[in-house]
């Protein structure tokens, strides 16, 4: 094997690519370029149009044994921000905190699983990177997943390093999400002078009484494992700049945070028939951003759980909470469970690492791969 990777000298350069999302080329070069001498097989490949494209994947696989553990995560980031002490790209490290846009969402972890993965030769190890988590997502880990099945890769195990962890690490793992749905609903009518309300139809009225009914569902109570289900309005909208018209059309969003009892497209359905009680030609569209997902607690979370306890002292709780992340999608391949840095500045000014923390995470990963591979 070649010499192990230094996981906070690889996070540092990761950091000082600029990867906002959608993230192309020079971040994946750092990523291949380490991840070459260990072994790895590397694919990378552009896929997708305008808008939501085009966007790089990166696909990386080692070793022939029984079992098989992949790593998923991202290296794109959100833009960085005004106000930032330093550079947002400079990887610097100050009181032992490595700055820098995504040294937690999730550069950081990315590094710590290839640094890991320098330490072991067990097993099959692949890591499924993707340019764009944090953008529309349209073309990253969904088309990965495409590439893996047209080459009949299917892990048996999946972590993705998402910063779950808030007041210190190794605090918690995620073991499923609740999905999202977003819905649009519009209501025509048509325009007229207020005066003569008798030559118009004021679309208005109707959709109040469509939120209104809304307002009132109750989806669900919770389970053992998920926080109720909700409902929120997230727009309204009628763009009407005269006070003495009465508009064509009135319009409102909605987002759904669900938990497993649900699907997606099952509550666009219920929302549409509220709708349509009040507003037979109402336009009712919906988009599903992922379905709610559990990995049961058991012999996966038993085993993170273990590698978390033996480095930190620290016994995970197993949580669902928070939004959602690519492991909406890889839970269809297999068990999933997110598990990395802590989440306090992510997506903030002056977001940093601390550096005990990196290389804490990196001897967790370690053993992971051991236990899961050896």
């Amino acid at each position: 094997m070649s010499a192990p990777i230094d996981p906070v000298a690889l996070t540092q350069a990761l950091l000082r690519a600029d990867s906002v999302t959608p993230a192309r080329g020079t971040v994946f070069d750092i990523l291949e370029s380490a991840l070459d001498p260990l072994g790895f097989a590397v694919d990378r490949f552009v896929v997708g149009e305008a808008p939501d494209g085009p966007v790089e994947n990166m696909l990386a696989t080692r070793g022939n044994g029984p079992r098989h553990l992949a790593f998923a995560g991202h290296v794109d980031v959100v833009p960085p921000g005004e106000g930032w002490t330093g550079s947002p790209w400079s990887g610097e490290v100050r009181d032992g905190l490595l700055y820098g846009r995504g040294a937690v969402d999730m550069k950081g972890a990315v590094a710590a699983f290839v640094a890991a993965a320098s330490r072991s030769d067990a097993g099959t190890l692949s890591l499924i990177i993707t340019g764009d988590e944090e953008g529309p997502a349209t073309y990253g880990t969904v088309a990965l997943m495409e590439r893996m099945a047209a080459r009949g890769i299917v892990p048996d195990l999946c972590v993705v390093g998402e910063p779950t962890s808030t007041a210190r690490l190794g605090d918690m793992v995620k073991i499923g999400r609740r999905g999202s749905v977003n819905i649009w609903i519009d209501v025509p009518g048509r325009q007229g002078h207020v005066a003569y309300p008798h030559l118009a139809d004021n679309p208005i009225p109707r959709l109040i009484a469509i939120l209104a009914e809304i307002e009132t569902v109750v989806l669900d109570k919770g389970t053992d494992w998920f926080q109720p289900s909700n409902i929120e309005v997230t727009d309204i909208a009628v763009g009407n700049p005269a006070h003495n018209v009465i508009p064509a059309r009135a319009t409102a969003r909605l987002s759904i945070r669900f938990n497993d009892q649900h699907r997606g497209t099952d509550l666009i359905e219920r929302i549409r028939a509220i709708a349509e009680r009040y507003a037979p030609r109402v336009a009712v569209t919906g988009k599903v951003s992922g379905e709610a997902f559990l990995t049961e607690p058991g012999a996966f979370s038993t085993l993170l759980s273990a590698a978390i306890v033996g480095a930190t002292g620290v016994a995970p709780e197993l949580s669902t909470t928070g939004g959602t992340s690519d492991a909406r999608f890889l839970s269809k391949l297999c068990p999933v469970v997110e598990f990395g840095l802590i989440n306090a500045t992510m997506h903030k000014v002056d977001e940093a690492v601390a550096v005990a923390d990196l290389l804490t995470l990196t001897d967790i990963y370690e053993d992971v791969i051991a236990r899961a591979l050896g």
